[in-house]
């Protein structure tokens, strides 16, 4: 992304570092440390943690270095409770209010994902995916509507991203998407909101699920390392 700051390219990096594993919740994120590895100056390395923290992604701490976030499950149950409402809601307005180039740029996008799910690295395609949902958030043409929906989408990217990694499914992903931009297309607003709901029906219980292991994960290993 061109027009990406240097704090946001890094936020990026580091955010997708997350998302790969590379850092897990709990690792430290010493500014001085990270800002030397990449070759940059501490002032954007400092703003980009801002950002992942503003996300959800790293947790402040006073006097300490930031750590990668260990989300709470209810926490998360609630932001995910917030985006279906916001998913389904940008439906149905961008049913009524979406262009015909709006409606284009979607459909680009779902060819996209179609003709490259069984090629395309995991992460790459998730990040498709969630543009995905962003352009029809745009294209509802409410800007507060549309600020909220990157709000909460960037609160949840990493659960996100780990529940839709255990649940790659290719005919329920693109036919999902599909049945979605059919009901973009024919401008119905009753149709469109069934078909978000039927894609997006077991979020919260899959992102429940990865975050309650994760937090399992990590007090067996607090127990291991305690014996």
């Amino acid at each position: 992304m061109p027009d990406q700051t240097l704090p946001e390219k890094l936020a990026n990096q580091l955010r997708r570092d997350i998302l790969r594993g590379r850092l897990v919740p709990g690792d430290s994120l010493k500014e001085r440390d990270k800002a030397a590895d990449l070759g940059v100056s501490r002032t954007p390395m400092r703003e980009a943690i801002r950002i992942l923290a503003r996300e959800g992604l790293i947790t402040l701490r006073s006097s300490r270095s930031p750590i990668v976030a260990m989300p709470d499950v209810k926490a998360v149950t609630d932001d995910v409770e917030v985006l279906l409402s916001v998913e389904k809601l940008s439906g149905k307005l961008a049913c009524e209010r979406a262009t015909d180039a709006d409606i284009d740029g979607i459909t680009a996008i779902t060819q996209h994902m179609n003709d490259n799910f069984d090629t395309m690295d995991p992460l790459d395609m998730f990040e498709i995916d969630m543009s995905f949902h962003s352009a029809i958030a745009k294209a509802s043409h409410n800007k507060p509507l549309a600020e909220i929906h990157d709000r909460f989408l960037a609160r949840l990217w990493r659960a996100r991203f780990l529940a839709a990694v255990k649940r790659r499914n290719r005919a329920s992903v693109i036919e999902h998407h599909t049945a979605i931009l059919a009901t973009l297309r024919a401008r119905d607003a009753v149709a469109i909101d069934a078909a978000i709901g039927t894609h997006l029906d077991r979020l919260t219980h899959d992102i429940s699920n990865v975050i309650r292991r994760e937090h399992q994960d990590l007090q067996d290993n607090v127990d291991q390392q305690a014996n």
